[in-house]
């Protein structure tokens, strides 16, 4: 993402104008679009035109609108954002308050003006022109006849490939039907890996899976590509690390992430820093239970205490349509930023991010134990009878 200009008053209110460069740029977008802002971008409008003669006409003309916010669309898969709603601008094309739907498109600027732009949706922007926050990781969670090619970003995981293979169980005594099928189902996930990963940009590639799937995948790969002298694979073959993960599902990234093998060479990026965080939270869980609290009354409860020293939040809460809802959970970060706890903003496109949703969106790690909420209401209520 390119920032071209940045006009913001005192009072927070202004407006920003963007160029998207990548497909997540997108993705970035549809976290600072809120309805009610004004969005002003070029777009192509069918115009009906009437000839002297009196014949009628359509043409696509391009143009630039203003609109009011209304309703907004993503597309996780195509990476595609359209913006419905009024225009708010005269324009020889479109009247005062029609409606238009503008898709966003890569490398076209846009201007987002809002009455008040907040600390979360600022940041936002600061990690998104952020050229060192691209994706970094790429991943192939497999089991027998299953994987997934996905690709790791700092705000989300894209599956990019999934490839399915039936493979016929052993025979005693013959086990050729069983592994021709195993070594179709490895030159398809060989395909993907070519065609879906540019090793330019990613650093780590993590073959993940249960039992020696990984190991004879690889020792396949290499062979393959010392053959036919694939001089892309051999370059790259130390970017490659195997792991165990429980099976060859999506899910079960979380696993491979979480591996200390893993972590140590990912050091550096988003999307392991939010898997220990969440890790993390759910050790604290089982061993210290008056230091982990989710749901956004107690924790509201433990910043009041300034106990939060780590802040587990989905971005997704930043998306809420109420106002009010939405400045509570701004709020909520800010405090607990001032009061030197760490902010982790989850994003909901991650694996990590899901499992956050699940625990309400909203979670925290506590410097020291504060008493459950609920023991706190039963004692009020008891005081009262």
């Amino acid at each position: 993402m390119k920032l071209v200009r940045k006009d913001l008053e005192k009072d927070n209110a202004g407006q920003v104008t963007l160029i998207p460069e990548e497909p997540e740029d997108m993705w970035h977008t549809y976290n600072l679009l809120q309805v009610g802002d004004s969005l002003r971008a070029s777009t192509i409008r069918k115009v009906q035109t009437e000839s002297s003669t009196g014949s009628v006409g359509s043409n696509r003309i391009r143009t630039t609108l203003t609109l009011c916010v209304e309703a907004i669309d993503f597309d996780t898969q195509a990476c595609q954002l359209r913006v419905k709603g009024t225009n708010i601008q005269e324009n020889e094309y479109v009247k005062m308050g029609a409606y238009h739907t503008i898709e966003l498109e890569p490398n076209r600027q846009f201007t987002l003006a809002k009455k008040q732009w907040d600390s979360v949706v600022l940041e936002r922007i600061e990690q998104a022109c952020d050229p060192a926050w691209s994706a970094d990781v790429a991943a192939v969670v497999m089991q027998e006849g299953l994987a997934h090619v996905c690709l790791v970003t700092p705000s989300m995981t894209l599956t990019r490939a999934k490839v399915e293979v039936n493979i016929p169980r052993k025979r005693k005594g013959n086990c050729s039907q069983h592994d021709r099928a195993l070594e179709r189902f490895y030159e398809q996930v060989v395909q993907a890996i070519q065609r879906h990963i540019n090793f330019e940009v990613v650093k780590c590639v993590l073959v993940a899976s249960p039992g020696f799937v990984r190991e004879q995948f690889c020792d396949y790969m290499f062979q393959q590509a010392v053959k036919t002298d694939n001089k892309l694979l051999l370059e790259n073959r130390s970017k490659f690390l195997q792991v165990h993960s429980s099976s060859g599902h999506k899910y079960a990234l979380k696993e491979a992430l979480c591996d200390p093998a893993v972590t140590s060479r990912l050091s550096d990026t988003k999307a392991a820093g939010e898997v220990k965080a969440l890790d993390d939270f759910y050790k604290m869980l089982q061993h210290e239970p008056d230091r982990a609290f989710y749901g956004l009354k107690h924790v509201e409860k433990a910043n009041e205490a300034m106990a939060i020293d780590t802040l587990l939040i989905s971005d997704e809460l930043f998306r809420h349509q109420d106002v009010a809802t939405r400045a509570r959970y701004v709020k909520l970060v800010d405090s607990v930023r001032e009061n030197m706890g760490t902010v982790r903003i989850f994003s909901s496109l991650h694996v990590s991010g899901e499992q956050l949703g699940q625990l309400t969106g909203v979670a925290a790690i506590l410097r020291f134990p504060v008493a459950e909420l609920s023991d706190q209401e039963d004692e009020s209520s008891s005081e009262e009878d």
